[in-house]
């Protein structure tokens, strides 16, 4: 299993890393055991849904471990990202929960990083024989974002017809694409700062996909052969800069934090149904999304080769595939963000985020 993470050891304070947790007693050819937390407290196996400690186990078919020689069979990958901002490293987590660091072997999760042959390379390490480092993810060791060194924060819009019609706007007969400014990325814990003035700040859980290999006109047919992962996004939008400003869509979608992305990359072939993946957000424990990927409009290789006919995608790229419904401005009466809120989102098998909202005045 690869997943592609960022932790560090306090806020600003991030590395990349390689995580292994528990595993079930499968062979390394007959399958995996794998959980959404990278920590694991009862010594129990974990559920591939769950985002807290429990008993259960999923197994998982991986081809993709068949020739990882040096990987025991109770062991999966998750590759992390830890450090100052723009100064991450890499590293990895082993079974027994504990970071171990991948500087010598790879200079960060970004750009040729994230081609087929290099996710493969680092998949083969002997982790064991890594240093290890103090902390533990998503506690006291803050994640960054899942991807480095982003070229392009690519956004399809009313990509869900529930979310459309809780907008108020028609199904789009093509994809909706607009940007998000790459400044805009943050870790997926990190705070969420309300520009100044802003009074109708949002949220929408998302689900975002990495390029790994690049390419221009791709076929709809090879578009996942293109994808180095998946990941969680908070696409954090401000509908008064979005709607009521003149002009498109970015205004409102790209300001500072207004982008969390991680807490980690899951590669295509440990995600069991792309287009069957439950979506949740909650603001201070009340559940407001609560959708799956299914009611997508526009599925991933859809948007991939579509995308890919107005310009060239390259390595780590991400792609935010839309929103489910139940966004603030959905709300009756919509209910937007004002500082002081705890917002929660996740999607199964991807992990979760966590932030506190911070009004800037």
């Amino acid at each position: 299993m690869q997943h592609l993470v960022g932790w560090g050891h306090a806020k600003g304070q991030a590395a990349i890393a390689a995580i292994s947790g528990a595993e079930g007693s499968a062979s390394i050819n007959t399958g995996f055991y794998f959980c959404d937390r990278s920590t694991i407290d009862d010594g129990e196996t974990h559920a591939v849904h769950c985002d807290r400690p429990c008993k259960q186990t999923r197994p998982l078919m991986s081809s993709g471990f068949a020739n990882a020689q040096n990987w025991k069979d109770e062991e999966q990958m998750k590759l992390l990202r830890y450090g100052a901002r723009g100064q991450e490293k890499p590293g990895c987590l082993d079974a027994q929960g504990r970071v171990r660091d991948l500087s010598a072997h790879v200079a960060d999760i970004a750009g040729a990083a994230l081609l087929p042959d290099e996710i493969a390379r680092l998949r083969a390490l002997e982790i064991d024989s890594l240093p290890i480092v103090d902390g533990t993810p998503q506690d006291d060791l803050r994640l960054g974002p899942c991807v480095g060194q982003v070229g392009k924060f690519i956004c399809i819009g009313l990509n869900y017809a529930d979310h459309a019609a809780e907008s108020g706007l028609a199904v789009p007969p093509e994809p909706v694409i607009f940007g998000k400014w790459t400044s805009a990325i943050i870790g997926p814990d990190d705070d969420i700062m309300i520009p100044p003035g802003s009074v109708k700040t949002d949220w929408e859980v998302e689900l975002g996909v990495v390029i790994g290999q690049g390419g221009v006109h791709i076929d709809e047919a090879d578009a996942m052969a293109h994808v180095a992962g998946f990941c969680v996004i908070n696409d954090v939008s401000e509908r008064e800069y979005q709607m009521e400003r003149a002009g498109t869509w970015d205004k409102g979608k790209g300001c500072d934090t207004f982008g969390p992305t991680g807490p980690w990359l899951v590669t295509p072939d440990e995600v069991a149904d792309h287009d069957n993946l439950r979506l949740w957000l909650d603001v201070d424990g009340k559940r407001y999304q609560d959708g799956t990927t299914a009611t997508m409009v526009y599925k991933v290789p859809h948007l991939i080769a579509y995308c890919s006919r107005f310009m060239s995608l390259q390595p780590g790229d991400i792609i935010s595939t839309g929103t489910p419904p139940g966004v603030g401005m959905g709300q009756k009466p919509q209910r937007y963000l004002a500082g002081g809120e705890t917002v929660r989102l996740g999607i199964d098998g991807l992990g979760v985020q966590t932030q506190k909202v911070v009004s800037q005045g």
